[in-house]
């Protein structure tokens, strides 16, 4: 029988090589729990660790109904942020590097108090330093891009890379910005922060949930992404990608073969 640190080191090389993978359900991975998932999930980024990476945060993911709706899933899910997801705001990232590669915008915390365990918005808010628009680069590592939640989870939930725009203080109401997703200059995604659980203070209470439940609290000097806003687009060579946040500011980067 195939065992957790097996599928840990296969969804690692997968996301190290840009390599696809068959799903892990469907490879001796059949009986998989989401509890397992999670378990391979953190020992991949252990072996990321290892190699002189470290946390920076946490990603939340199917946040939003169209979310929801695109992955056709139900659950809410999270992965760990580490220092080499980081993609400069301006910067631009290869193809090369992903499988699929694909954009959502989002809104992402900087916190400057520890988080854990069962919060109120209110106590949410007041463990943040800044706010900043931000898009994240998911990337399954599945052939086809086809996964069951299982497999999402222990794959990092798709999460490969992510930028920041500006930081602002957190003391303006950011529960319904308005949002646009730009490639090259069109628009490809509408929406608004309201699309994130009706609130995105609400994915950060349940990103405290989730630290409780693997026993990491959120730390200070972590970011903590929101989720998706809108549907993922998928990314191309040749495109300069912008997403434009009512309030505070635009952030970008581009895409090159």
């Amino acid at each position: 029988m195939k065992t957790i640190e097996h599928f840990a080191g296969v969804v690692d090389d997968a996301a190290r090589t840009a390599k696809s993978i068959q799903q892990l359900t469907l490879n001796g991975g059949d009986k998989l729990t989401e509890a397992d998932a999670y378990e391979i999930q953190r020992q991949s980024i252990e072996r990321r660790v290892a190699r002189g990476a470290h946390r920076v945060g946490m990603k939340m993911g199917f946040t939003s109904r169209a979310k929801i709706i695109q992955m056709g899933v139900s659950d809410m899910l999270w992965g760990r942020l580490t220092v080499d997801m980081v993609v400069e705001d301006g910067g631009s990232i290869s193809l090369a590097n992903y499988v699929h590669p694909r954009v959502e915008p989002e809104i992402v915390f900087l916190l400057k108090h520890d988080l854990i365990g069962t919060i109120t918005p209110l106590q949410a808010l007041a463990a943040v330093e800044a706010v900043a628009p931000a898009m994240e680069i998911i990337d399954s590592r599945f052939e086809n891009f086809k996964f069951t939640l299982v497999d999402v989870v222990a794959d990092n939930s798709s999460s490969s890379g992510f930028v920041t725009g500006p930081w602002h203080r957190p003391d303006f109401d950011f529960s319904n910005l308005g949002l646009v997703l730009n490639f090259n200059g069109q628009p490809r995604q509408i929406g608004s922060t309201a699309a994130i659980l009706g609130h995105p203070l609400r994915s950060l209470v349940a990103a405290a949930r989730f630290a409780a439940q693997a026993n990491e609290p959120l730390k200070a000097g972590w970011m903590v992404m929101a989720g998706g806003a809108t549907a993922a687009e998928p990314l191309v060579a040749g495109t300069h990608v912008e997403m434009e946040m009512q309030t505070i500011g635009r952030v970008s980067f581009s895409v090159t073969a």
